[in-house]
């Protein structure tokens, strides 16, 4: 029997003090990142494309149009705000910097509202990286921020006996078997001031990608950093560097670079309803 008063499991509900703080993220977020030159884009409910960013398809909703084609209730902004801009608004605006303020739905009912931002045509993380660490320093927050390279796990996939499930389920225990005196080093390492030592060791194409996390983090200057260069994302578009920040289980916010139609871009999300939660404590 379902009551009257009853929502579907993971389904989201806001009033009193949680509404506040939802829109209180909202309006700082709305704020810095129109500061910073980017426009605000809402798109489509519905989508065709969603199964070019989720892993795993049981994840999303579907429903079909009225001619028969299967659509899904979105479940990630990213890709569709690049192809939006890309294909159907081109032609009427050369901006390239755009945030949104909406939820994703993920099967069977779960509701999860984000800030966005994608900064299209871009290589550099830390251009959205940058917004994402004032917002949360408005909100007073200093969260650890976690940073990493998608390549590191995929060339050492290929090059060892390893696979990126090893990476996805974060196997120490595997990798140290290996008895690598270089890749325990990047087991263990965790610091920008590391990483010099380390790149002496790695073979050519990992040297490569941990110059390009040593860049970044000189270039936030945030001290509440660590690196994790065997982190593996689970999105499916991320291509070099991505970042998360997290407090304790919780991870406040998520982005990197990909690439859509060989078009490089950056971007990220803030995940709302955790953001409240925090602050409501």
């Amino acid at each position: 029997m379902i009551f009257e008063h009853e929502i579907p499991t993971g389904s989201r509900l806001y009033f009193g003090s949680a509404a506040r703080k939802k829109r209180e993220i909202e309006g700082i977020a709305s704020d810095i990142l129109h500061e910073n030159g980017f426009e605000e884009i809402v798109t489509p409910l519905f989508s065709y494309h969603q199964h070019q960013s989720i892993s795993d398809e049981r994840e999303l909703i579907r429903v079909n149009d009225s001619k028969n084609y299967q659509v899904s209730l979105r479940a990630d902004s990213t890709i569709d705000v690049v192809r939006i801009i890309d294909k159907r608004l081109g032609r009427n605006t050369v901006h390239k910097k755009w945030f949104y303020i909406q939820p994703v739905y993920r099967y069977p009912s779960a509701e999860q509202y984000q800030v966005g931002a994608e900064y299209i045509g871009e290589s550099n993380v830390a251009n959205v990286l940058d917004q994402a660490i004032k917002i949360v320093d408005r909100l007073r927050l200093k969260p650890l921020l976690q940073i990493s390279n998608i390549n590191i796990p995929k060339v050492l996939a290929e090059t060892l006996d390893l696979s990126l499930d090893d990476f996805r389920h974060i196997n120490i225990e595997k990798f140290l078997s290996l008895k690598i005196d270089w890749l325990d080093r990047l087991v263990y390492l965790q610091h920008e001031s590391q990483i010099d030592e380390v790149m002496e060791m790695v073979p050519d194409a990992i040297k490569t990608e941990l110059q390009k996390m040593k860049e970044l983090s000189a270039e936030l200057a945030y001290d509440n950093t660590v690196l994790a260069p065997l982190y593996y994302a689970k999105m499916l578009y991320y291509d070099e560097l991505f970042f998360r920040m997290i407090e304790g289980n919780e991870v406040y916010a998520r982005g990197g670079r990909y690439k859509n139609d060989e078009v490089s871009s950056v971007g990220f999300a803030i995940y709302t309803d955790t953001l409240i939660e925090r602050l409501e404590k």
